[in-house]
């Protein structure tokens, strides 16, 4: 599913970790890793160093990118380094569809000063603009990092986002043999109604069928072993109660949603899940 794999890197001491989990992810697909700095280009870093001009993040760059490298040969990984100049957020989705990457890894916990850019903000600006699925980490003490993921979970609103986000999660439950728990939150507080209505009634059932058709589309891609959920309450807390249940190794799941200007999933539950969440997120973007 992912031959080349691009990681933005930063001088995070706490990176190492998701580097080592990247590395696992390549070697399962004999992958190629792209490393690659970002030199913030909306930030003075032009300097006079005996009587030469140089630009002190690209040279940090290029020490960070060395650094990741080594790990990288440890672990017998194909890799490529780059270091470029740019705003990142745009550079970072630019680069990926320029050189046809398939898969963009983030972590969303950097150090302050010069890496700064990838704590949180650009992360989640690149999830939302990203046509390339993105694969984030928090990197915070509660993070849990395992693979192969052996529990996959997809959330799902039944919108054509979710629904496209769901069959690349079965595609990739089916190559790990993964089990899938599919989850619809019947989000209570939106609905302004007792749930024991009607009217509750209704989009209870409608969360149950969205469900089922993604376990039914399960038994097409080979994935033998599914669970259903379907909840009440807050969306994002529920996707992090699910996880703690099941032992949840990553969740996928669009960045777009059915309500509104279709940005449920993506304002309120895709960014807030890939930032509080202790697993893995894997958000699958594009438009309607």
């Amino acid at each position: 599913m992912y031959k080349n794999i691009l990681y933005p890197v930063d001088d995070s001491e706490d990176s190492s970790e998701i580097l080592h989990h990247v590395g696992e992810l390549a070697n399962w697909e004999n992958a190629t890793i792209h490393l690659l700095f970002v030199a913030d280009t909306t930030r003075d870093s032009v300097t006079v160093v005996e009587n030469r001009v140089v630009d002190a993040l690209v040279e940090e760059g290029e020490d960070i990118v060395e650094e990741a490298s080594k790990t990288l040969c440890t672990l017998g990984v194909e890799y490529e380094t780059d270091v470029v100049q740019g705003n990142p957020t745009p550079t970072i989705v630019e680069y990926a569809d320029q050189y046809g990457h398939d898969l963009i890894v983030m972590s969303t916990h950097g150090r302050k000063g010069v890496s700064r850019y990838l704590q949180g903000s650009v992360s989640e600006k690149v999830v939302r603009l990203s046509t390339v699925p993105v694969l984030t980490a928090r990197m915070q003490p509660d993070e849990q990092l395992t693979f192969p993921y052996e529990n996959v979970l997809i959330p799902t609103d039944g919108s054509a986002s979710a629904t496209r986000a769901a069959q690349h999660g079965l595609a990739l439950a089916e190559s790990l043999e993964a089990t899938v728990h599919v989850l619809s939150v019947v989000d209570n507080a939106s609905l302004g109604l007792d749930i024991r209505s009607v009217s509750g009634k209704d989009h209870e059932q409608a969360a149950t069928e969205v469900v089922k058709e993604i376990i039914t589309d399960a038994e097409t891609h080979g994935v033998t072993e599914t669970v259903q959920h379907v909840e009440h309450g807050d969306p994002t807390e529920g996707i992090r109660d699910c996880i703690d249940a099941n032992d949840i190794h990553v969740v996928v799941m669009g960045t777009t949603g059915r309500r509104g200007t279709d940005r449920v999933l993506l304002g309120s539950v895709a960014e807030k899940t890939v930032r509080s969440t202790p697993v893995p997120v894997l958000t699958i973007g594009g438009t309607e």
